[in-house]
Parts: C-alpha cells; structure tokens; sequence
C-alpha cells in the first residue's frame, strides 16, 4: 500500500495535517472524524462485496480445493503491497494444518532480480510460472489496478500451462477484466488504492476458509 505527499496524495487524504494549525483539540477531532469515516468506507465496501461475491468466491474455493486434492500447488505475485497480499495468501495456506503447497514468487529475491535485470520486469511472472508452474496448478495475481503488464503476462503464461487463474484487482478491473484473461475475478469498485486493499485482505481470507472447508469434506 503506498501514498505520496503532493497533490492527490497524502496531504489530499489528510488536509488536516498539513494546515499548520497548533489547535490540538481540533486537530484531534479531525483526525477522529477521518478515522471514522474510512472506517464506515470500508465496512460498507466489505459489506457490498458479501451480496457480489458469495457465489463466485464459494465455486472458486472449489476448484482451489480441488487443485490441492489433486496434487496441485498455489502460486500468488503481485507488485509493491500486492506483492504483500501474495505472500500473507500463500502463508495462509503453508500454516494450515496440514500444511498445502502454496509458494509467493516475488519472494525468490534471486530469480526476480536476475530476470528484471537480465531480461525485463514485464517477464518476472511469466518466466517462473513457465519454469514451476503446471497444468492443474492455481496462480493468483494481486492488484489494485488489474492493468500491471508483468501480471498481465503471467497470467497468460499460466493460462498457457492449463493451470486455474484468480485475479484481485480494485477499480473497474482494468485489463484483468477482459474476457479470457483469468478464470475467476475479484474487483473491489473503489477508486482508493487503500480501501481495495483492505478489501481485498477480508477476500481472500474468505477463499482462503472456504477452501480449508472444502477440503476437509473432501478428506
């Protein structure tokens, strides 16, 4: 999750902290009248997000649930704070119990380097899902945007294994939401990078229950 001073950035979310004014009181009760109206934000995107996805979210826990009976693995990326989200993801699915196979590529600190410097950042995902991933496998792409061209890329490469695409994206979608880009899409409609992240957060610990559940009918 990222935000810059300037225009559009920081000062433009909180106003309040750059004014230069030394009323702490009122100082105070902006920042709580702040606080609470971000908090009302979210817990109404989250509230909407239950009546969007109840459906969608329940048939793609069944396919990941499958994939893992099967023998498969769960491979998330993403950029910047989405890389975040891959990782707390796949840990979820590594500190089950039992254990599942689920891995983050971002964190191949080595491999990701070697590629961006070597061949280009746009190939970051795509070369090690041609190298790990197989058909049968579950790749899952973190953004807030759904238009990062390396995403893009992966995700092609890994449709191109024959392996189940999941997408998180905020927005309208951006690319991500075009048709054949991935098998099963999550945008939160937001226009703050913030409120799709924390969004996106409650998603995926969601999936991430509902394919423990699946699973456990399954054994």
């Amino acid at each position: 999750m990222t935000a810059e001073a300037g225009p559009g950035g920081v000062e433009a979310l909180y106003p309040f902290l750059y004014s230069g004014r030394d009323d702490l009181a009122s100082l105070l009760a902006d920042v709580e009248s702040s606080t609470s109206e971000k908090a009302s934000e979210i817990a109404a995107l989250r509230g909407s997000l239950a009546a969007r996805f109840a459906w969608p979210i329940a048939e793609c826990a069944r396919t990941i649930a499958d994939s893992f009976a099967s023998g498969g693995r769960l491979l998330a990326f993403g950029n910047g704070g989405s890389c975040t989200d891959a990782q707390a993801f796949a840990s979820l699915f590594t500190a089950s119990a039992p254990p599942l196979p689920a891995f983050c590529l971002p964190q191949d600190a080595a491999s990701l380097t070697a590629l961006a410097n070597d061949v280009g950042f746009e190939v970051v995902f795509a070369r090690q899902l041609g190298a790990l991933g197989r058909g049968g496998d579950v790749a899952v792409a973190f953004s807030t945007s759904g238009g990062s061209a390396n995403l893009l890329r992966g995700l092609g490469e890994a449709r191109r294994l024959g392996m189940v695409t999941v997408g998180f994206a905020g927005h309208d979608g951006g690319p991500m939401a075009e048709a054949g880009t991935v098998d099963h899409l999550f945008v939160v409609p937001s226009a703050s990078v913030h409120r799709i992240q924390e969004a996106q957060t409650t998603l995926y610990q969601v999936l991430w229950e509902l394919v423990l559940h699946e699973l456990a009918d399954v054994r």
